[in-house]
Formats: structure tokens, sequence, C-alpha cells
């Protein structure tokens, strides 16, 4: 059974926690509680050793969050030599906020990625779908490395 290691990175508040405790099914929608451990950008380099894949979450109706994007990318996409595949980016509507799909243009090289809307409130399985279908992939190029890496001990 293959473990793959997926990193829920972006700003503060944007609804990473939400987001991997729905995902993982781990508990409920509940009121917004910071989640420390993970504030410092010391930390970055053990969160990211080993990671197979890299969802990047962000509160589309805050334009700060759109001006961070590129950061995070970065950080946890370029400079651990990842796929573009291997990432993905959830605009995350919170309770309340809308939906608005239609607005959003990421530039370069954000636009290439896999970009997906979550509303909790009003469409929570198709994020879930979304999630399943991303991971699908990234298990996939796991297996597929793991057996291009089998052959070459064996020839």
């Amino acid at each position: 059974m293959l473990k793959a290691k997926i990193l829920f990175v972006g700003p503060c508040e944007s609804g990473k926690t939400v987001l991997a405790n729905f995902l993982t099914e781990s508990s409920d929608i509940t009121e917004y509680s910071p989640t420390q451990g993970v504030r410092f950008e010391s930390c970055w380099p053990a969160l990211m050793k080993d990671a197979h894949g890299v969802v990047i979450v962000f509160n589309a109706d805050i334009p700060s969050h759109l001006k961070e994007m590129e950061m995070w990318y970065s950080c946890f996409v370029q400079q651990q030599s990842l796929q573009d595949t291997q990432c993905m980016l959830i605009a995350h509507h919170k309770p309340g906020s809308g939906d608005d799909k239609g607005s959003l243009s990421l530039s370069p090289p954000l636009n290439k990625l896999k970009l997906v809307h979550s509303n909790l409130e009003d469409d929570p399985e198709e994020i879930r779908m979304e999630f399943i279908k991303y991971l699908k992939s990234i298990i996939h190029s796991m297996s597929e490395s793991r057996d291009r890496e089998e052959m070459s001990i064996m020839t």
C-alpha cells in the first residue's frame, strides 16, 4: 500500500485546516481556530521533505491571498522540483461569502495549475470528488515511479 504525503499550504485564514479535516473526515466544520504549529518558515523544510503533492488553499475574496500565491507555489512546488500535476489550487469560499467562480484570473505559472473552487456549505461533495481525482493522480505517479525504480534494480 502506498502512502502519499500531501501538504496543505496557503495564507492565514484561507481554510486549510477546515478543508483538510473535511477531506479526511476528521471532524465537522467548526469555527476558525488558527493552526499555530506551522506558521514559522523555519519549519517548512521539514514539512516539505518527501512530499508527493501540494494543495495551495486561498480565499479568492481576499486580494492579498492572490498576491501571495506565487510565493507559495515557488517555495513548495518549484523549489521542491515537483511537477505542476502534483499541485492543486483550491479557491476556498467561506460560508456566506458566495461562490464567484467566474472572476478569478491567475497569472503564469499559476494559470497552468488545476484550480478548484470549494464551498463546503453549498456543494461539499464537489471538492471531495476533485480531491479524490487529484489524489489518484498522485498515487498513480508514485506507483509508476516505484515500478521504474524496481525495473532499474532488476536490469
